[in-house]
């Protein structure tokens, strides 16, 4: 059976996080919120959540894309296919083949 590893195993895994975490972050701040303002619309207790997140220490929890991507006004479905290639690159490959990039998502 296959698990989805929660550590970060890999080198390259790190990176990706990484710059998952830059995306994130570049979502949060072209709408314009702190970190502890994401937390709140988010209900979460803990602004330092948020900053894991954007470092590449942790992960969104797939059953909050939706809340997230509202959160920060952005289209649900690109916001996840962009999450996809930081966050499950294998899969991302073989939908969206090796070349593609971030698809860009307009803040509102």
């Amino acid at each position: 059976m296959y698990a989805q590893q929660t550590k970060l195993a890999t080198e390259e895994t790190q990176v990706l996080r990484r710059e998952g975490g830059c995306y994130l972050r570049a979502l949060r701040e072209a709408r314009g919120l702190s970190q502890r303002q994401l937390a709140k619309l988010l209900n979460y207790e803990f602004y330092t959540f948020i900053s894991q997140i954007e470092t590449g220490r942790g992960r969104i929890p797939p059953d909050s894309y939706r809340i997230w991507a509202v959160a920060l006004g952005v289209d649900v479905q690109d916001f996840v296919r962009n999450l996809m290639r930081f966050y499950d690159p294998v899969t991302y490959a073989i939908l969206f083949g090796h070349t593609a990039t971030v698809v860009p998502t307009n803040a509102a």
